[in-house]
C-alpha cells in the first residue's frame, strides 16, 4: 500500500514466482504511484526499471476498470488497486483506450507470466492474393508478431499482396513482394524476418538475457 493507506499495488504471477522481481516491481510502482487514482489512464507505463537478468525495461499499471482483480468479490478494494507488472516499453503506445487496454491485458500481454517474451504494440492489416486471406476493412487491428511473421512468409510469390503494420511510435511499414522484398516501396533484404520485425517494433527478442 501507499504510505497513506489509500491505494494498493498488486502483482500476480502464474508461471514462476520470483520474490526479488516481485519486490522490485512493487517498490517501483509504489515509489512512482503508478496508476493511482480513479482518473488514471487505462495503462500507466514508466521506463527506467531493471532487475537481475530480466530484460524488462519498464513497469506498467492497469487501472481497476482494466484488471478486474477483485470485481464482484470486494468492490471497495477493487476500486483502489493498480495491477502492476514488469513490461517492455515497446508494448505500449501510451494512449490506449479502455477497450484497447482491456483487450491487450486480458488476451495478449499475459502479464502474469514473468518469463514471457515481448508482445510488441502491433497493429496490422493485410491482403494475400494467393491464400485469399486478408483483414476486414481499412483499419489496422491489434495482433501478435507471430501472425505478422506468418503473413510476411506468405507474401513471397504472391504479387499484388501486402502486409501493413504499425509500431508503438506510429511508424507504419508496408511490405510487398515484387520478385524481391519492398518496404514502403523500397527494396530491402529480409533474410532474417523475425530479427527485422522485432527491430521494426523496437523490442528485444527474449525475456531473459
Amino acid at each position: 500500500m501507499d504510505p497513506d493507506g489509500r491505494w494498493a499495488y498488486q502483482m500476480n504471477s502464474l508461471d514462476v514466482h520470483d520474490d526479488g522481481l516481485a519486490r522490485a516491481v512493487l517498490a517501483f510502482a509504489r515509489q512512482h504511484q503508478l496508476g493511482r487514482g480513479r482518473d488514471a489512464r487505462p495503462f500507466t507505463v514508466l521506463s527506467g526499471f531493471s532487475y537481475g537478468a530480466y530484460r524488462f525495461d519498464a513497469v506498467a499499471a492497469a487501472s481497476p476498470a482494466v484488471h478486474g482483480y477483485h470485481h464482484g468479490r470486494n468492490e471497495a478494494l477493487h476500486e483502489v488497486v493498480s495491477a502492476v507488472f514488469p513490461v517492455y516499453r515497446c508494448e505500449f503506445r501510451g494512449d490506449e483506450t479502455l477497450e484497447e487496454a482491456t483487450l491487450r491485458f486480458t488476451r495478449m500481454l499475459r502479464p502474469t507470466l514473468v518469463t514471457r517474451p515481448p508482445v510488441p504494440y502491433l497493429r496490422m492489416r493485410y491482403e494475400n492474393t494467393r491464400t485469399g486471406g486478408g483483414s476486414a476493412g481499412t483499419s489496422r487491428g491489434f495482433t501478435r508478431q507471430d501472425v505478422l511473421l506468418r503473413e510476411l512468409g506468405f507474401l513471397e510469390g504472391a504479387p499484388g499482396s501486402f502486409v501493413e503494420f504499425e509500431n508503438a511510435h506510429g511508424e507504419v511499414r508496408r511490405v510487398e513482394w515484387d520478385g524481391s522484398w519492398l518496404v514502403n516501396g523500397q527494396p530491402q533484404d529480409l533474410r532474417l524476418p523475425e530479427e527485422w520485425v522485432m527491430t521494426a517494433l523496437g523490442c528485444p527478442k527474449t525475456g531473459l538475457s
